[in-house]
């Protein structure tokens, strides 16, 4: 069986200047540590820099992150896409990927993306629950996801569907609704963020208030772990969890409070693993067991802090072959 390439992205941050509403839970700045358009010259730098240390084999994408980039003028995305179309042309990157709003998606938009070697587009939907839409002023609906969604696909773009947990009115019932409806949409990528409480934000004023309460980070975990097991059995694939940890975030200059850990990813996948090893202890009797990871897996399954390997002094950890 032929070997599959390795995916790697050069990420280039840009900062929602252009985003037309405010969500209650947002302050870019503080998540993404990014506070102004990259120069033309800093991007082409950024691409230079990250394909000097990748992996020469391996397919690259260089990916437009933290903002919605098709809320910026035509001219100003334009600028991006063209800055790294030598790259595309001449093969040391595969294409383009990028984030942007369920409500700025349309055929000319798509059109001229698809034109700018584009082959992902990640939309934020945050929820797919009307209710928690407008009490988080989306400005935008479950139908318009659906709708953009098709679109997406219909130009033969992927498509990611980013989901957020925790916001308010949420449970962990329509948190998994929005899985369901993420791989419903026709979703092959997703992002699983918790929700944080950030400085500068309708959100913060809520829970100084005592009208928000955020998940602790325990439940935070064992949502996105239900959320994790769910998507990987769709084979909706699971790009992130938990916020990059941004500068703002870990230093407590921005972050006030809710589910942040810069290992968020670890935590998930820690439980996910334990839940599997307890159940190869328990059909053992309690006796030893040989469990067997695969490579990319061995710090998940031994745990976070080697938690799991504390926990089960009886496993014996095995890279699978």
């Amino acid at each position: 069986m032929q070997k599959q390439k390795k995916h790697r992205v050069i990420p280039i941050f840009m900062p929602m200047l252009a985003c037309p509403h405010r969500c209650i839970y947002c302050n870019q700045q503080v998540i993404s540590g990014t506070h102004s358009l990259p120069s033309d010259s800093e991007v082409v730098a950024m691409v230079d820099t990250y394909l000097s240390t990748m992996d020469p084999n391996a397919e690259k994408r260089v990916a437009f992150f933290g903002g919605s980039f098709t809320c910026l003028p035509m001219n100003v995305q334009n600028r991006y896409l063209d800055l790294v179309q030598p790259y595309v042309a001449d093969g040391r990157i595969s294409g383009v990927q990028l984030s942007t709003r369920p409500d700025y998606i349309d055929e000319e938009i798509l059109e001229n993306l698809k034109s700018h070697g584009v082959t992902l587009v990640e939309l934020g939907a945050q929820s797919l629950d009307d209710g928690i839409l407008e009490a988080c002023g989306r400005g935008h609906t479950v139908e318009d996801v659906r709708r953009s969604s098709s679109l997406i696909l219909q130009h033969g773009i992927e498509l990611g569907l980013q989901m957020m947990v925790g916001l308010p009115g949420d449970t962990r019932e329509k948190s998994m609704n929005t899985a369901r409806l993420i791989h419903e949409f026709g979703a092959m990528h997703t992002r699983i963020y918790p929700t944080l409480v950030v400085e500068g934000t309708r959100l913060a004023e809520m829970y100084r208030a005592g009208i928000y309460k955020p998940l602790a980070i325990e439940d935070a975990v064992d949502w996105c772990k239900d959320l994790y097991l769910y998507f990987t059995s769709v084979n909706v694939n699971v790009l992130r969890m938990g916020l990059h940890p941004a500068k703002d975030l870990c230093d407590g200059t921005g972050f006030i409070a809710g589910p942040f850990h810069p290992s968020f990813k670890e935590l998930v996948m820690t439980s996910v693993w334990k839940d599997r090893i307890a159940r190869l202890v328990a059909e053992s009797g309690g006796g030893s067991v040989v469990v067997e990871v695969p490579e990319r897996d061995i710090n998940y399954a031994v745990g976070y802090n080697s938690s799991n390997r504390k926990l089960f002094p009886q496993a014996v950890f095995k890279v699978r072959s």
